[in-house]
């Protein structure tokens, strides 16, 4: 073989080691990067389904606190009814509300003859009334009233400073001072010293024709209205 001819064998051995090499170079052939990638993709897939999985604590469910009612307050006797003092009914001082229809009657009596000689006290209810029976009554009659309720049973807030209708506690229900109302043909207040209703009991009424105007003292016990519109305290 000449010298040209191994010159030539040389070169081209060194091509074909250039061209192995740079095939080495260029990485895994076409299907195996196939093959890889669908396993990364795979993985990720399996990543992302992982990472979506709630937590145990997550999926744990926390019971709701229950609200505690508060227990309503019993009525101490119904609003329609004749009662024997003592036995039906105990003495006490007892309160209705909510008699807006004007309807409510009820009367303290000395016995059960039903005379009028037997009442002791009696009244006609717009709105609220208090009413103690002592132990001495025998017989209370209550006619179309609200039920009635132990006085002081339902903690009302702070007194107000105006009212409709009513009979209202003193420093309880409402604010001692001077009210001013419109008035009416049929306007009449009385201050009380007690919820008894006899004569005794009033310490001074009105009835009124026109604006009325009254000084309600902390000294009194009650206060009671009918006819006269609002009461809104002036000072």
């Amino acid at each position: 073989m000449s010298t040209m001819s191994l010159a030539r064998l040389a070169a081209a051995g060194t091509v074909v080691a250039v061209l192995a090499i740079g095939t080495a170079a260029c990485g895994p052939s076409d299907d195996s990067a196939s093959s890889a990638g669908k396993s990364g993709t795979t993985a990720g897939a399996t990543g992302s389904t992982a990472g979506t999985a709630p937590s145990a604590s997550a999926s744990a469910s926390t019971p709701a606190q229950k609200k505690e009612d508060k227990p309503a307050v019993k009525a101490a006797f119904k609003g329609d009814g004749t009662f024997q003092v003592g036995s039906d009914i105990k003495p006490g001082t007892y309160k209705t509300s909510g008699n807006d229809d004007g309807m409510c009657y009820w009367e303290r009596d000395k016995d059960a003859k039903a005379d009028t000689d037997s009442i002791l006290a009696n009244d006609t209810v717009a709105g609220s009334s208090y009413v103690t029976i002592k132990p001495t009554d025998k017989i209370f009659t209550s006619t179309d009233c609200k039920d009635w309720f132990a006085a002081g049973a339902d903690k009302p807030g702070a007194p107000k400073t105006s009212m409709g209708d009513g009979m209202y506690k003193v420093g309880t229900d409402i604010a001692a001072g001077t009210y001013k109302a419109k008035g009416g043909e049929t306007c009449y207040w009385e201050r009380t010293k007690d919820a008894l209703h006899d004569v005794d009991s009033i310490l001074a009424n009105d009835n009124v024709t026109g604006q009325g105007v009254v000084t309600i003292t902390a000294k009194d016990a009650y206060f009671k209205t009918a006819g006269c519109g609002t009461w809104t305290k002036t000072g």
